[in-house]
């Protein structure tokens, strides 16, 4: 088991109210004990002028589930998670719908973190792939 905290699906919704991913619809499904999984809508927030998903919004789906899941592999007081780097591979175009991006653990150290985020379109088919390094820092 990876996560040493558990929240339940409404915890995590309630922790991104008022947030950029409230504003862009994202909404945490489903947490496993080395996952975590959120949908994200193909619509005019989350759209570029071709009519394409934006693949700065497949970022912010990715960045959200890497943080939030390594958030939930540390004791929160006494350490925070930051982003350090995320990589993005934009496979496969969207134009409506709904995408699904899972994350998971590539490697948990004491002050890094790398995880894995597949980001699927309704068929199951891989549109996305990205990998966030995580810096863990001890709170001040």
């Amino acid at each position: 088991m990876v996560f040493i905290q558990k929240p339940s699906l409404d915890q995590l919704n309630q922790n991104g109210k008022n947030t950029m991913t409230d504003h862009l619809g994202i909404v945490f499904t489903a947490v496993g004990d080395d996952y975590l999984s959120a949908q994200m809508p193909v619509d005019e927030r989350t759209k570029q002028p071709m009519g394409l998903l934006h693949g700065g919004a497949n970022v912010v789906l990715a960045e959200t589930l890497g943080s939030v899941a390594a958030s939930l592999t540390i004791d929160l007081h006494k350490q925070v998670c930051v982003g350090l780097e995320i990589n993005a591979n934009h496979l496969r175009s969207v134009k409506s719908g709904t995408v699904t991006g899972t994350t998971t653990p590539i490697h948990i150290g004491k002050s890094t973190q790398v995880w894995e985020i597949k980001i699927t379109n309704e068929q199951g088919q891989l549109c996305c792939i990205s990998r966030i390094t995580m810096a863990i820092l001890d709170k001040k």
